[in-house]
């Protein structure tokens, strides 16, 4: 079977995963005002409606808490086909759903493949990429989930007019039966895909498979020579960053709550966390229902376009921080993001605590606040709305996953990024739960409240938080344990390309057993670990 080694290839592929997590953001805002819909499952509201709606991140917050032990054990690679499997039998149960139970259950199942996705993808990324890209590649993550949430969002509009359209009394089950059976396409491709891409050298390299740890290094970052070297220096410092592990002779779940370690397992799981509190869960999923009220009193947008508006900018907007995140820095990038996140929050609340009042319709369910001949302060909500989509897009979107991705030693690596999910998950679901009833009930205060938490997650990032691009995997023990404060700049360089530079010259001799090893001058000789036999 052929295997590609094209490092964009395999992470942009792998990042259906992540489109996947975005059709689960996605899932339901499109059928959620359908007749169809509200027919079938009894016109579900309140808890019963949020029951159905934290399935999901229920499932996720499973699927992020077991998903290290299925990369750590079968490789990352086939945890993320396993993920796939698991989706599609997720999607399958919700389109066959007769009732709220079964829906539930199949929402928690599609749950958890996408705490599995959402894990592991950015691992299987860091591993297979080199330092210079990592952050490019593994912020494909943060893009394709947010093409899943507009590609879902279309598909939910179109078949929304099946069966005399969503306000028909009549509409049958095609409203949401079409959509949620669309989602098993993108699940098999990624798991027929996976086959043809190479399992991560790091992990076959702590398996003791060096000799296919070394070729896939070489293909991936040699041309295919496994002299190269690139190759050689690469495999030297995962080699000794191994060894060293396991001299240490401690258990990857010990050294989770060993302090140089813990450290790093809470930053993840509070940038996780932050990722949550910073306000985009209301948004893109909360808010775009309470926006549709403040536009059509300015006059200016109808509900499809002030939802489809906030979906395209988090597409357009990601991509520049694919292409720059490694020259411009994940630190920076996260502490302009909460700074400017933060500002557009407090302008959003003030102007609505201004110029709002309590909704003077008694039988309007859906907001409790409006705005009613003010357009010009109705326009600069929306400004700060799609400013605030924009900043995420381009600062904490992609970052968030990059670096909790990148920062930990690979014995507990899956593991600690499985913890980060996981808080992730639970943020979420307790969001899910929690925004609803609040923005009802205090309305613009919410947004004073999550404009605090950008405030809060700016000061920790700035104290705790160092800067990671342009360094290796195996250097980031270097990196947090140097023993000095996060806003003091990391030394420029890395240790890889002096090793590369040295071994360019022949003053290092690296021998990796296999034929045709390179022979330099033996002023430092490196002896691996016997590599078994083929």
């Amino acid at each position: 079977m052929k295997t590609f080694y094209n490092i964009y290839l395999i992470c942009a592929f792998a990042a259906i995963g992540g489109g996947l997590f975005g059709f689960d953001i996605s899932s339901m805002s499109g059928v959620l005002g359908t007749n169809g819909y509200k027919n079938y499952f009894g016109n579900p509201t309140g808890y019963r409606q949020g029951g159905i709606t934290a399935s999901m991140p229920a499932g996720s917050l499973f699927g992020a808490l077991i998903s290290s032990f299925i990369a750590d054990k079968l490789s990352r690679r086939t945890a993320i086909q396993v993920a796939s499997i698991i989706w599609i039998i997720g999607a399958t149960l919700q389109t066959a759903s007769n009732g709220v139970a079964l829906l539930c259950i199949g929402r928690v199942i599609a749950g958890i493949c996408v705490g599995i996705a959402s894990s592991i993808v950015p691992v299987y990324q860091a591993e297979i990429a080199p330092k210079e890209i990592r952050g490019r590649v593994v912020s494909l993550q943060q893009w394709a989930i947010t093409w899943g949430i507009l590609i879902q969002y279309f598909i939910q509009y179109g078949a929304s007019f099946v069966d005399g359209g969503p306000k028909s009394p009549t509409q049958g089950t095609s409203a949401f039966r079409i959509p949620w059976g669309i989602q098993m396409v993108p699940a098999f491709i990624l798991f027929v895909g996976m086959f043809f891409f190479p399992k991560s050298p790091r992990w076959l390299a702590s398996k003791d498979r060096w000799e296919e740890a070394i070729q896939t290094l070489a293909h991936l970052h040699g041309g295919g020579d496994v002299n190269h070297p690139k190759v050689l220096a690469e495999y030297q410092e995962i080699e000794e960053a191994l060894r060293f592990e396991r001299e240490q002779a401690v258990n990857s779940f010990k050294a989770l709550v060993e302090p140089r370690i813990l450290k790093r397992v809470i930053l993840g799981m509070s940038i996780q966390m932050w990722s949550q509190l910073c306000g985009m869960n209301i948004m893109m999923s909360n808010f775009p229902d309470y926006i549709v009220y403040i536009m059509k009193g300015a006059g200016i947008a109808d509900e499809l376009l002030t939802s489809s508006i906030q979906y395209i900018i988090n597409v357009a907007l990601t991509l520049p921080a694919i292409l720059y995140l490694d020259r411009f820095g994940r630190r920076p990038s996260m502490l302009i993001g909460s700074f400017g996140m933060m500002t557009f929050l407090f302008i959003s609340g003030a102007i609505q605590a201004s110029y709002g009042q309590p909704n003077p319709n008694p039988n309007d369910k859906d907001i409790s606040w409006v705005l009613k001949g003010h357009p010009s302060a109705s326009k600069g909500i929306v400004a700060c709305s799609y400013l605030f989509v924009a900043t995420f897009a381009t600062t904490w979107g992609p970052t968030s996953w990059t670096y909790p991705s990148e920062i930990f030693p690979a014995k507990v690596r899956a593991k600690a990024v499985s913890l980060a999910t996981a808080s992730n998950w639970a943020w979420n679901c307790a969001l899910a739960f929690a925004v609803p009833p609040l923005l009802w009930k205090i309305n613009w205060k919410m947004y004073m409240i999550f404009a605090a938490f950008n405030g809060l997650a700016f000061v920790h990032m700035f104290l705790t938080a160092p800067e990671t691009k342009g360094k290796t995997l195996e250097e980031m023990d270097d990196v947090f344990d140097r023993g000095l404060p996060a806003w003091k700049a990391v030394p420029a360089g890395s240790r890889l390309d002096k090793l590369q530079q040295d071994i360019e010259k022949g003053e290092i001799k690296i021998k990796h057993g296999l034929a045709g090893s390179t022979t330099h001058h033996e002023e430092v000789v490196v002896e691996p670990k016997t590599v078994p036999a083929a």
